[in-house]
């Protein structure tokens, strides 16, 4: 084989594995981006790091606590405190992190990870199915997923900015 042929033959593989590897890297970030809940009164942000998958609350619909708060909060901005961690219960929920540690599994699953539920206070066990493009199912469980209930996801237009609700704690679109 000749030096030409040898170094046209290491190009076309060198091309074939970083085509592979951008598909792979491609199919497994599918979940990156801005999540509505059902109810459309929060927005999640999806991120990468370190090769896992994370979440936080970058939107809220209510980010003032109702005049008739029953916590004695009205007008302030929305809080976990239903933290069992007396010291977390003043941390503000836009921002707030609440899905961790996702690792790929393949076929638009992604598992391994956990999700808090600021309005209990409780972590769960969870596992994601992006079902469709705009379409991710959360699955927050005990145990074993039979055992837990799913939440489908909508995901937000490209191209909406909500930086500027997550700065000043306001909740209107």
């Amino acid at each position: 084989m000749t030096n030409k042929m040898k170094r046209t033959v290491f190009v076309l593989l060198s091309t074939s594995l970083l085509l592979a590897s951008s598909a792979l890297a491609t199919e497994e970030d599918k979940i990156v981006g801005l999540w509505s809940t059902p109810e459309e009164d929060c927005k999640i942000e999806i991120i990468k790091s370190g090769g896992k998958y994370f979440g936080r609350i970058a939107w809220l619909k209510e980010a003032l606590y109702p005049a008739d708060d029953e916590g004695g909060m009205a007008s302030r901005p929305v809080v976990d405190r239903e933290n069992p961690n007396p010291n977390l219960r003043s941390r503000s929920l836009i921002g707030l992190q609440l899905m961790e540690g996702f690792i790929y599994a393949g076929k638009n699953v992604w598992e391994k990870g956990t999700i808090y539920n600021p309005d209990n206070g409780k972590t769960y066990r969870c596992k994601m199915t992006l079902s469709a493009p705009d379409r991710l199912e959360v699955r927050g469980f005990i145990g074993v997923p039979l055992l837990g209930a799913t939440s489908v996801w909508r995901r937000e237009a490209e191209g909406r900015d909500y930086s500027g609700y997550r700065r000043s704690g306001a909740g209107v679109n």
